[in-house]
């Protein structure tokens, strides 16, 4: 494959929507989308219905594109609840044509932007991740950076200014009909309870290209704190900057602050913001010791939203049998191990996996409900007739009675993992 043309070269830089409706292009922008599964947009399209819908409409979808007459439709407001219960975080689902032409458009931007970005940006980026960010954080930290400046943008999505970033854009891309097309993505407008209103602020969290914007606009951070050699982490929003001293800390927050809101008119969500020490503040849903050999740990938070999901999972009331609670609690202790299993503290983990298996006994105990059938599914189990009866006669309750040694014997952790029960530990 040649390599990409010279940026420089305006022939090129004119021609980048022909890029975009490449057939290779095109069929692996389709291929993301459907990957990303997604809830329809205002059209009600299904992702699954888009292939056909293409057939019979790519071409004139193509030269609408090619004309710079392409009008992408409203997008829908949905509003999810924040993790940490604070708020909602609204979210504007393209149509899934939209979605196409973003990711379409997304992956020739990206290919051209994205080797310019600086190497502290993780976020959204390819061959990038949250575990890299968090591990050269620790870095710095361990290096005798003792102090952090930790930057939160007030619902920066929401809130970026359209003429900053597209002055960001036009001064990278020359294509008339790509501003035109990056724009009028910017203003489609939202759809929310039936009515289209319009946007004249923020990117539309939920849309692919939405990430790249976010990191072109974030970018002269991103090169301010390099001209001032400093050693900082930013996840799209989410920006650390590491410190000797707390005093050095402060000046540098003064300075940020008033570079995102004077010059990238942003706001800096001072409740969320602070200069500390770092074991106080979490980063990605990780936090750091503060010990001499600084260690990996999961953020307070992080560990709360985990347990209270795990209790919803493992609730008898759902009224769902067991195979389905395994299930379902499979599919999310995987998810979560595959991130949180990133931590440098296993004994916290063997603590959660006990704690996870209690959970377990006692949905079993409280499914068995009456003492008849606990006698019998307790013997069943190779636990002796005098234990069983005085398992089931004994006056404490489910949660109590999940670690008493007629229930650990009936079930143990061998029969659980036989279930599909996954571990979170190192090896459990």
């Amino acid at each position: 494959m040649a390599a990409d043309p010279e940026p420089e070269s305006p022939s090129a830089c004119d021609r980048l929507m022909e890029e975009v409706c490449e057939r290779e292009n095109l069929q692996q922008a389709l291929k993301r989308v459907k990957a990303n599964k997604g809830a329809p947009g205002v059209d009600g399209m299904t992702v699954q219905a888009l292939p056909a819908y293409l057939r019979e409409h790519w071409p004139s979808i193509k030269d609408a594109l090619l004309n710079g007459t392409y009008k992408p439709q409203p997008v829908r407001r949905v509003e999810i609840p924040k993790p940490d219960g604070g708020g909602v975080r609204k979210l504007g689902i393209p149509s899934a044509l939209n979605r196409l032409v973003q990711q379409a458009v997304l992956q020739v931007l990206q290919r051209q932007w994205d080797p310019t970005f600086s190497d502290s940006s993780y976020g959204f980026r390819p061959g990038r991740s949250a575990h890299q960010a968090v591990a050269r954080a620790q870095g710095y930290i361990q290096a005798g950076h003792g102090w952090v400046v930790d930057l939160d943008l007030a619902q920066f999505f929401d809130r970026v200014n359209h003429d900053i970033l597209m002055s960001r854009v036009a001064s990278r891309i020359s294509d008339k009909r790509m501003l035109k097309l990056i724009r009028a993505f910017l203003t489609a407008g939202v759809m929310e309870h039936g009515l289209v209103g319009a946007t004249d602020e923020g990117t539309p969290q939920g849309g692919p290209l939405s990430p790249l914007l976010s990191n072109l606009m974030l970018d002269d951070l991103d090169k301010l704190l390099e001209q001032r050699g400093l050693r900082f982490v930013r996840y799209a929003d989410d920006c650390n900057v590491y410190v000797r001293s707390e005093r050095a800390g402060q000046r540098v927050m003064m300075g940020l602050k008033a570079f995102l809101t004077g010059k990238l008119k942003l706001t800096v969500n001072e409740a969320k913001s602070a200069v500390a020490p770092p074991h106080t503040r979490k980063f990605l849903g990780f936090t750091f010791s503060s010990r001499e050999q600084v260690k990996r740990r999961i953020a307070p938070k992080a560990l709360t939203r985990f347990k209270e999901r795990i209790r919803e999972l493992t609730q008898r009331t759902r009224g769902i049998s067991v195979d389905q609670m395994i299930g379902t609690l499979k599919r999310y202790l995987t998810g979560w191990r595959g991130y949180f299993g990133f931590c440098e503290t296993p004994s916290v983990l063997k603590r959660l996996d006990e704690w996870i298996r209690r959970r377990i006994r006692c949905f079993f105990w409280k499914q068995w409900k009456r003492g008849r059938t606990r006698f019998k599914e307790l013997t069943a189990r190779g636990v002796s007739r005098d234990l069983a009866a005085r398992t089931v006669g004994s006056p404490h309750n489910a949660w109590r009675l999940s670690c008493s040694p007629a229930l650990g014997l009936a079930l143990p952790n061998r029969y659980l993992r036989s279930l599909g029960l996954p571990s979170v530990g190192p090896a459990g």
